[in-house]
């Protein structure tokens, strides 16, 4: 009896997020058609699934962009982000040098930048990487300092008592305590470069999803506008969903206090 009640559980709680869409989502298709709202206003989800299926080639070619956009910011921000917290964290001058400007570039809305960097990079690709990358980068800092400062000064203090020089400590100690922050902070940039490409793509952009979607409004096409964000949506979630699984393999799990 326990063991199925444990089953149960267990199956209730990796379903759960299918289990409450599929509520949301039903009730959604029941209510529009009940208060009488025409697809003009809101479609039903049947109709945007079926839009979806109909349009899938074009939201595909224009994803791809999108997906370019997005995985080229998010890429510049690891690779600038990750090392500019490391010189932060071994740094105390340039801690207190960068913060401040970090902090001043985060606080400057993102939409304010999309015009200059249009005006100053063109109206290819690189407005839309740089705006990607911009507002993923500060969360993979902030990230990676917290995680490399969490790490238990004992422990670290225990390790060199034994001989390891910086190289070991960082590579054996700290940066595996550090990982679960880091891929914290990469969840959360993966988010905000999908955000970032999309804003680019209303500014100034002749393909992807940003693009499309300012077309369906043009158009007052209302199906194709939220068949446009849930497939904007969706590119977010598989984003979010590989970096889950890269963390999966190369970090320990711990178990959460509660």
């Amino acid at each position: 009896m326990a063991r199925k009640k444990k089953a149960r559980s267990s199956w209730t709680e990796r379903y759960s997020a299918l289990m409450l869409a599929a509520v949301l989502i039903g009730a959604w298709q029941v209510l529009v058609p009940l208060s009488g709202l025409s697809e003009f206003v809101l479609p039903t989800p049947l109709a945007i699934a079926r839009r979806i299926v109909t349009e899938l080639p074009l939201l595909a070619t224009h994803a791809y962009v999108t997906l370019f956009e997005v995985v080229a910011g998010f890429g510049l921000g690891v690779l600038i982000g990750v090392p500019l917290a490391l010189a932060i964290f071994y740094s105390r001058a340039f801690e207190r040098a960068i913060y401040p400007m970090l902090v001043a570039l985060q606080t400057v809305p993102k939409v304010a930048l999309a015009p200059l960097l249009v005006l100053y990079l063109g109206y290819g690709w690189a407005p839309k990487i740089t705006l990607a990358f911009l507002i993923s980068f500060f969360p993979i800092v902030i990230s990676t300092v917290v995680g490399l400062q969490s790490l238990d000064k004992n422990l670290v203090n225990l390790v060199r008592s034994m001989g390891a020089n910086e190289w070991q400590t960082f590579f054996k100690v700290r940066l595996p305590a550090a990982l679960p922050n880091i891929f914290g902070g990469f969840k959360v940039a993966v988010s905000l470069a999908v955000i970032g490409a999309v804003i680019g793509e209303y500014v100034a952009a002749e393909r992807g999803l940003g693009y499309l979607q300012l077309q369906a409004n043009s158009l007052f096409d209302t199906t194709m506008n939220f068949a446009t964000v849930v497939t904007i949506s969706g590119l977010g979630v598989v984003l979010y969903s590989v970096i889950n699984m890269v963390e999966a393999r190369v970090t320990y799990r711990r178990d959460a206090a509660k």
